[in-house]
């Protein structure tokens, strides 16, 4: 039971954070990192007001921002060092 509830939590992760699978991933790369980015945002901010402290806005949102980056230069990384590993191979 344990598996399937976590299964259905990463497929959910998935759907919602994955921008190669989410309804973005027919946009551009630089597109989707801005929407991302804007969702981050606005997110950060729904949860300032959530918690009723308006005050946490921008550590909120950089800590957004920066995971954002992280995960975008990491994933831009790998994509071409698999691009570059494929035409080495051949």
């Amino acid at each position: 039971m344990n598996l399937i509830a976590e299964n259905n939590v990463s497929s959910l992760y998935k759907v919602i954070m994955d921008s190669s699978v989410n309804p973005l991933a027919n946009l551009p790369k630089i597109v989707r990192f801005q929407l991302m980015s804007t969702l981050a945002f606005m997110w950060s901010g729904v949860f300032s007001l959530w918690i009723g402290n308006i005050a946490i806005f921008g550590p909120s949102a950089l800590g957004h921002m920066t995971l954002l980056v992280g995960v975008f230069f990491t994933a831009e990384t790998f994509r071409r060092a698999r691009k570059l590993s494929a035409l080495q191979s051949k």
